[in-house]
């Protein structure tokens, strides 16, 4: 009789410990999914990582903690966690945390399970897969111009009546120009002439911006554990050159904003991958989201520089006429 006692204890407390063991395995249901699946170099997309727990269990759920990167090629530029109550059961919530992620190199990408730890129990999201592929360039089809717009008729009369206030206020300034100009030659006239010096040629902005380029690379910024320095000082000097050049507001843009406005320009994808790399790793650095390598801050300055020199505007030079020596 004892021993079927002791069976009989024995297999009450083998379900028990079954019953606290599941018990604590469905303490929470975890996920882990992407907004998309596959990106293209630069591009981003969201993972998320949820858990949904009951109220009173949420403090037992820990989630993982990820890193600034993903299997090293992968780069966390931003996140945001969130807390969604069940519409049908207010005791049941979705916990969220949500990453901002990109990557820069082309592949197949695994993003690992991460675990989530309860009491007595370890429970991990499946692994997902990220595809990464480059900007496809199409060099069978020919450029095109751009349309003109078309030309609506616009007559002298009628541009003449829309600005008759204007005419007339040209006019007038022309004929009391005209007095002013005669009475100051009157007066002038038995003074000695004052030599005006010819105003020097403006630098040209391809030339001030590699100029500053230059500079800054000699000033070896980064060498100095000056990084984020050197990168904002880089980007500054870029937007100068962008606002000059293709007349953007780019010192009041985002690099998003940026790349929207250039959307239209005659950029070739090569030259706008160049930028994206300068101003992506400029964020990231001024967001203490990355520390970036040395070869990484090389190529910033180079693609700057290529960027400068490829988008540079032709400069047309004056023909001088030489007298023939007879």
């Amino acid at each position: 009789m004892i021993k079927c006692f002791i069976k009989h204890l024995l297999l009450l407390t083998i379900l028990l410990t079954g019953f606290v063991y599941e018990s604590s395995a469905q303490t929470a249901e975890v996920g882990a999914s992407l907004d998309r699946k596959a990106i293209k170099i630069g591009e981003q997309t969201q993972l998320h990582i949820t858990a949904r727990v009951h109220v009173k269990d949420k403090d037992k759920v820990e989630f993982p903690v990820l890193a600034d990167s993903i299997a090293n090629k992968i780069l966390i530029v931003g996140g945001k966690a969130d807390t969604v109550v069940d519409k049908n059961d207010a005791s049941i919530e979705t916990i969220g945390h949500h990453y901002l992620i990109t990557a820069f190199d082309s592949g197949e990408y695994v993003i690992p399970a991460y675990a989530f730890h309860t009491e007595g129990a370890e429970i991990k999201t499946a692994p997902l897969k990220l595809i990464v592929a480059t900007v496809a360039v199409d060099t069978t089809k020919a450029a095109y111009d751009i349309k003109q717009p078309l030309v609506v008729q616009y007559t002298f009369l009628d541009w003449l009546m829309d600005n008759l206030v204007l005419v007339l206020i040209i006019e007038a300034a022309i004929i009391i120009g005209g007095v002013l100009f005669l009475i100051f030659y009157l007066r002038s006239k038995n003074k000695k002439k004052v030599v005006v010096e010819e105003p020097k040629p403006l630098v040209p902005i391809h030339v001030l911006a590699l100029q500053k380029l230059t500079e800054l690379r000699n000033r070896k910024l980064w060498q100095q554990e000056q990084t984020k320095q050197y990168h904002t000082e880089l980007t500054d000097i870029m937007r100068d050159y962008l606002e000059n050049r293709y007349v953007i507001k780019a010192h009041e843009q985002t690099s998003d904003e940026i790349f929207a406005s250039l959307r239209y320009m005659d950029i070739s994808e090569d030259n706008r991958n160049a930028l994206r790399q300068v101003l992506i790793l400029a964020d990231l650095v001024k967001f203490a989201k990355e520390k970036p390598l040395p070869q990484d801050n090389e190529q910033s300055m180079d693609n700057a520089v290529a960027f400068v020199n490829r988008t540079q505007q032709a400069i047309q030079l004056p023909i001088e006429k030489q007298e023939d020596n007879k």
